[in-house]
């Protein structure tokens, strides 16, 4: 159950430890804005110490639309998390792994968490954000840099006091006046005790790189509890249906509603070819007009944008057949929401 926002005190002491965060955060930050994009660079190896085995889980959380599932991808170094610009693009517990010298990351990537909605399908969603920052050893905490409103402050206070919490400062890149981000970072700094400031842009290498060594602080020696080379803990099956749904969002754009699903029918696997089944569910006839489109290109592209995505990312021959149903009201219902597939 969420508490209500913390209010920050009208005014702070000196902090000479503070402003000496804030000083290397924003010196770190300035350093490395700008940049190729993390998701595609072909090494994104980190300043990881060799030594004992580390290994631990870390939540990346914040309200719908910061960039969690950019980051968690950029962090992975593929894509196992699906992006849109549509609020409410993840919908579940998305775990990636990234094995770096002695230590083995365990990212946990979450929904955004919902307040404008009460529905059955929002209530699994929240249940899934509360229950990922309960059980990890750190949280990244997601905004956008130097911004912070009612749906943040919502997030910010289902963080866990015994759990260290590291402010991610997103999208700083786009940040044109950096003196003004002190005060913010220290603003922050009231609102919640942060073990650390990074400020970053996701989509920036060198900035994934330093996240790296900062979260490696916080992992527990102990040993791996995956492959290192295993990038997620996800089926095929489970990744078929994630993709299919980011090309039904980012093709219909605002018009379709996020209560539209995916649904797995078959998944057959013949060597290095994978035939695949799927059924997109909507909740009303015209959406379903929506996602077939005029003589059903919608759906076409639909279909074949998914299925590139998937060839590319397991390397095989993939041949998908999509279908469109009406199940009406299904995001309010929760014996179906739970048939669906949420936790």
């Amino acid at each position: 159950m969420s508490r209500s926002p913390k209010q920050a005190p009208a005014a702070m002491p000196p902090n000479p430890e503070l402003d000496a965060m804030l000083a290397q955060a924003l010196g770190k930050g300035d350093a490395v804005a700008g940049g190729a994009d993390a998701a595609e660079a072909e090494d994104t190896a980190a300043p990881v110490a060799s030594g004992p085995q580390r290994c631990g889980f870390v939540a990346i959380v914040g309200k719908p639309n910061v960039g969690k599932s950019t980051l968690l991808n950029a962090l992975v170094g593929q894509k196992v998390s699906i992006t849109s610009s549509k609020a409410q693009t993840t919908r579940h517990r998305i775990t990636g792994l990234r094995t770096l010298g002695a230590t083995q990351f365990i990212f946990v990537d979450t929904p955004g968490f919902q307040t404008k909605h009460g529905n059955a399908l929002n209530r699994s969603l929240n249940k899934t954000v509360v229950g990922a920052v309960s059980d990890v050893d750190l949280v990244l905490f997601v905004v956008e840099a130097g911004k912070f409103n009612l749906a943040d402050a919502k997030v910010l206070s289902l963080m866990p006091a015994d759990v260290p919490v590291m402010l991610v400062a997103n999208k700083f890149d786009l940040v044109h006046r950096r003196g003004e981000l002190a005060p913010w970072l220290r603003a922050m700094q009231e609102r919640h005790p942060f073990a650390e400031f990074v400020p970053m842009s996701a989509k920036n290498s060198k900035d994934i790189q330093r996240l790296f060594g900062i979260c490696e602080q916080y992992l527990p020696e102990q040993a791996w509890m995956h492959d290192p080379d295993d990038l997620t803990d996800r089926s095929e099956r489970f990744m078929a249906s994630e993709m299919v749904r980011e090309k039904l969002f980012r093709l219909t754009g605002d018009e379709l509603p996020y209560t539209s699903t995916v649904i797995i029918d078959k998944f057959e696997e013949e060597g290095r070819l994978r035939r695949i089944a799927a059924t997109i569910v909507v909740e009303r006839d015209g959406h379903k007009g929506m996602v077939i489109g005029d003589k059903g290109e919608k759906l076409k592209r639909i279909g074949t944008e998914a299925r590139q995505e998937l060839e590319k990312l397991w390397d095989c021959k993939v041949f998908l057949e999509l279908w469109v149903k009406v199940r009406s009201g299904w995001a309010d219902d929760d014996a179906r929401v739970r048939s669906f597939g949420y936790e």
